[in-house]
């Protein structure tokens, strides 16, 4: 078996064969290395937002759920909560008390999610005049309380201020329409209602 000499023929050649074939192959059967996510800076102060009003959630369902047992096993007075937090909690458990009739009526669709992060009565008249005034009570309550939550949120998070106010209502709205049965009046940015449909 003898060996031959290579020439500068054969490494063109060479050469060629790896541009052609191997690098095609190469470039296919490889991904990124590193996978980059980009968040935004409304992508991250929605998670603030979100993050936050799901600790307020929590909260109620600790005040609901504590007591206080001293050492001996006498049941003693829970701590006092502050104001602040006292009145988030109301507000939160009348929202979720009221949900049951906020969803009828937007079934119904009389009620909608507005793009201010509250609701909205869009149609009165098809609502029983005996009713109209529960109703219209109902999304006066509902909106003070949501008012009460997103500006406990900005209160609560030391990278919001009241000047964030008008972006955490839009937050909130957004995250009022994706929220949102199918068939439910939704506001979108532009003002303009419509019925969610997926």
């Amino acid at each position: 078996m003898g060996f031959r000499r290579i020439t500068r023929d054969d490494n063109h050649y060479t050469f060629q064969l790896f541009l052609g074939l191997i690098l095609p192959l190469m470039a296919g059967c490889g991904g990124p290395l590193v996978g980059v996510t980009v968040v935004d800076e409304r992508t991250a102060l929605e998670n603030q937002v979100l993050g936050t009003y799901e600790e307020l959630n929590q909260e109620v369902l600790l005040v609901a759920s504590v007591r206080y047992i001293d050492p001996k096993g006498q049941l003693q007075k829970a701590p006092e909560i502050p104001q602040g937090k006292k009145t988030v909690i109301r507000a939160l458990q009348r929202t979720s008390f009221n949900k049951d009739d906020i969803d009828q009526y937007k079934s119904q669709g009389v009620l909608g999610e507005n793009s201010q992060g509250g609701i909205t009565l869009l149609a009165p008249d098809n609502v029983a005049p005996d009713k109209l005034p529960f109703v219209k009570n109902l999304v006066q309550e509902e909106n003070a309380d949501r008012e009460i939550v997103m500006r406990r949120v900005i209160e609560t998070n030391e990278k919001l201020s009241e000047k964030d106010f008008p972006r955490v209502k839009k937050m909130f709205a957004s995250l009022n329409r994706d929220k949102a049965s199918l068939g439910h009046m939704i506001q979108l940015d532009d003002g303009n209602w419509t019925k969610k449909e997926k």
